[in-house]
């Protein structure tokens, strides 16, 4: 069976590097799907990875967050401060557990929220705030650490598309003062297919959060295996990361370091090729492991249109929540996030691209340009 190569036409794209099959072949043999001690390996090997001293891995990105407001008590009647500039995921966390979304805007230039925006919007009823790490920038908010510790808000982050990234000279997640939350989805820099994980503070969240993953129940599938019963300690989910998805993860992150240089190379071709084009606002993400490559542009609904019909992968990352009518009750006067959502355009990137390709992109995206009124 031949396979097509994708290219300029997808948006994004998984990238194996030839293991992965193999490694879920050995699971599927052994016939153990779930928590498994694959699972455990893949969270040692990202603790290792990332210098912390525990990571929980789950399902997903969302059940990433989810499981971090609620091992953190965060629940009705608490407002929890967040970028309207993100996937709709990372709002609906906040809602699934009874808190209420405070929006905020971003800085046009990174898409990120910053220290001076956060402190504009806490309240008295703020109990937490879960910046979002917008293509793979960190999110530095240590100048705010003792003042929101004071007041009782703690700081989660949204990660989904940063693993890899620094934040300063260490890595994203290994700031002890927040919890962070990533996701390793399909097109994620690091993907175990779908899966997540939560880096706590501390052991407590760290068991909390162990607790949530599998229904409350407190002993390991090889413990319940030795035993006629087990305990069901407290509310929980089915939010654990099967064996499947840590076979992937673990063949993905033994190339984890190839995968960081093809990012950055490709990105910084990208950054090189659009300097020829005037109109074109980058979205800076350098010195971090990309996970997009944005522009803003002028008429973006005609240069997507126009993109599309050219068979070019464009897409927008994304329609900002506060205008989105399940979130209608929290809309606030957002006038950056308005009007960078109008602009913002993803080109497509994903490892499977060549620098033909990225000239593809950015020639089409100059004719585009001059075709909907452009320079």
């Amino acid at each position: 069976m031949s396979l097509t190569i994708p290219d300029a036409r997808r948006n994004a794209s998984p990238y194996l590097y030839g293991r992965e099959a193999a490694s879920v072949a050995r699971v599927l043999e052994a016939g153990q799907f779930g928590h498994t001690d694959l699972t455990a390996e893949f969270e040692r090997r990202i603790a290792a990875y990332l210098g912390v001293p525990d990571v929980v891995a789950v399902s997903s990105g969302t059940a990433a967050l989810h499981s971090a407001l609620l091992a953190t008590g965060i629940g009705l009647g608490d407002e929890v401060i967040v970028p309207s500039m993100t996937f709709c995921a990372t709002v609906q966390a906040i809602r699934a557990v009874g808190a209420a979304p405070r929006f905020i805007d971003v800085d046009p230039a990174t898409l990120c929220v910053t220290p001076q925006l956060v402190v504009d919007a806490v309240t008295d009823d703020t109990a937490a705030v879960l910046p979002v790490l917008f293509g793979g920038r960190a999110v530095d908010l240590s100048s705010l650490r003792e003042d929101l510790a004071e007041r009782g808000v703690v700081v989660i982050e949204d990660a989904a598309h940063a693993f890899g990234s620094h934040c300063g000279s260490e890595h994203v997640g290994a700031d002890v003062t927040a919890l962070t939350c990533f996701s390793f989805g399909p097109v994620k820099n690091l993907t175990c297919g779908q899966g997540g994980a939560v880096i706590p503070r501390t052991p407590e969240e760290a068991a909390a959060v162990r607790r949530l993953r599998m229904l409350g129940v407190t002993q390991s599938q090889s413990e319940r295996a030795e035993t006629t019963s087990y305990q069901v300690e407290g509310f929980g989910l089915r939010y654990q990361l099967s064996s499947i998805n840590a076979a992937i993860g673990l063949a993905q992150f033994d190339h984890f370091d190839a995968t960081v240089r093809s990012r950055r190379h490709l990105w910084r071709a990208y950054s090189d090729a659009l300097d020829a084009l005037e109109g074109v606002t980058l979205v800076d993400v350098d010195h971090t492991v990309p996970h997009l490559c944005q522009v803003r542009v002028l008429h973006r609904d005609h240069v997507f249109a126009h993109l599309r019909a050219r068979n070019i992968g464009v897409g927008v990352h994304y329609p900002p929540n506060h205008l989105q009518p399940a979130f209608a009750r929290w809309t606030r006067d957002l006038p950056a996030t308005e009007r960078v959502s109008r602009e913002i355009l993803s080109l497509p990137f994903h490892q499977h691209l060549t620098e033909a390709d990225i000239h593809q992109v950015v020639t089409a995206l100059g004719h585009a340009l001059k075709a909907t009124g452009g320079p």
